[in-house]
Formats: structure tokens, C-alpha cells, sequence
């Protein structure tokens, strides 16, 4: 039985996992859940996942949530590279050590863009100016500490390679990347390694995984996004709120 995975590339996790599988050859179903139509709040996927977000992988009765969680799972049950996970103690640590700050630090900053851009004005809702600075502030000073603690002079964020880390950051930077912020404009250690990056996953890979959150400006300037449904407003309006 193939395992199934539940996401949507607009979703950062999503992309992560997305890439991995494909990168290493995983076999997988993929499953569909539109973000901003609200799928992930219908009845019907709370049912495979009481938390309502994606990604979400399905290995027969077990369902796993958490994007990092599920990158581990499949690394082990696929025996990809050693690089991706390593079986070093020390060097497994690293990636441990970078997925937590990445929870603390990375997620919920990132994403903030989107929300300001694109889903805010979607549901009619506009993100005050003083959060949106306070935002950039964020993310900038995120980006220091992800140059200067997590990559200083290596080529990846642990080492000579690629590791689960690289990609969990590369797709979190993708997002605000979508949305016309100058991320790597005067980080020229950081634009490298991008580079690296994206060299090693390849650049039809990486097209794929991006084709739709690079052109979500555009679909929502053309309003051709959907509307999303009425179970999602509760927790969009949550999310909007929560910006700090």
C-alpha cells in the first residue's frame, strides 16, 4: 500500500516534504487540500487530521502530522542518504538543533507576507502597517541569525551537505520570496548557499514545487483565487490576529 500525502504547495511544510519525496524517489499519492478554499477545515479531512493542517502523510492506519516528523519517518522508512538525516550522533544533533529554532524563529515569521498580501485582503481584512514593520524587523533579524549561527562559512546550514534543515529553510524563505521581498539582496553567504541549494535539488524540481506560490501576487491581483469557505474564516481570522 503507497502512502498518501495531504498538502498544498502554497504551503511551505508542504513544499518541504513535497521535495524530499520526489528528490529520493518515495512513492507517494498525493492528495490535494486547497489552503485557501479552506479544505483543511471541512469535516472530511478533520477527520484524517483533528489539527486541520498540512502537510499530513497516511502510511496505512498511521497518520503522521508535523512536517519535520514526517521528513524523519520518511528518511528512515526510505533509507535516503545519510546526508539528509545523518547517522552520526553529533552530526544528526545539527539538524535537531536547527528544526527546533526553525519552530521558534522561522515558522509563523515567514508566512506573515502571505497573510498581509494576499489571504488578509482575500477575507477583507487589512494587516495594521506598525505589524507589517514589526514583521520585517523579524524577519531580518532571523535572517542574521540564520547566516551567522546556522550557516557561517559552510556551504549548508550543517556542513559539507545537504541535510532535512536546508530544505525546511529554503522553502520558508521561498515565501516571502513570492511576495517581492528582497531577501537575499546584500547576504551574499545566504544567496550562495540558496544556490547550493537549489543546484543539488535541481531546477526543474524546484520549479515545480514553486510554480505556485511565484505566481500567487499575480492570481491574486487577476482575482482568480478561490473564495475561501465559510469553516475557514474562524481560523483566518485567528491567524491574522496572532501577528505580533
Amino acid at each position: 500500500m503507497s502512502l498518501e500525502l495531504f498538502l498544498d504547495l502554497v504551503s511551505q511544510p508542504s513544499r518541504a516534504v513535497y521535495i524530499f519525496a520526489k528528490k529520493n524517489g518515495i512513492p507517494l499519492e498525493l492528495r490535494t487540500v486547497d489552503l485557501i478554499k479552506g479544505q483543511h477545515k471541512s469535516k472530511e479531512f478533520l477527520q484524517i487530521n483533528s489539527l486541520g493542517k498540512l502537510p499530513t502523510l497516511k502510511d496505512g492506519d498511521f497518520i503522521l502530522t508535523e512536517s519535520s516528523a514526517i521528513l524523519i519517518y520518511l528518511s528512515c522508512k526510505y533509507q535516503t542518504p545519510d546526508h539528509w538525516y545523518p547517522s552520526d550522533l553529533q552530526a544528526r544533533a545539527r539538524v535537531h538543533e536547527y528544526l527546533g529554532w526553525h519552530a521558534d524563529c522561522i515558522r509563523g515569521t515567514f508566512g506573515v507576507p502571505l497573510w498581509v498580501q494576499v489571504l488578509g485582503p482575500l477575507i477583507g481584512v487589512q494587516v495594521p502597517k506598525e505589524k507589517v514593520e514589526r514583521n520585517r524587523t523579524a524577519i531580518d533579524q532571523a535572517l542574521q541569525w540564520l547566516e551567522d549561527k546556522f550557516l557561517g562559512d559552510r556551504p549548508f546550514l550543517a556542513g559539507q551537505q545537504v541535510i532535512l534543515a536546508d530544505l525546511m529553510a529554503l522553502e520558508e524563505l521561498m515565501q516571502p520570496v513570492a511576495l517581492g521581498y528582497e531577501l537575499f539582496e546584500g547576504r551574499p553567504r545566504l544567496a550562495a548557499w540558496r544556490g547550493r541549494v537549489e543546484a543539488f535539488l535541481g531546477a526543474e524540481l524546484c520549479q515545480e514545487a514553486h510554480s505556485i506560490i511565484l505566481s500567487i501576487l499575480e492570481q491574486a491581483a487577476k482575482k482568480t483565487l478561490p473564495t475561501p469557505s465559510p469553516e475557514a474564516y474562524p481560523a483566518m481570522l485567528l491567524r491574522i490576529a496572532r501577528i505580533p
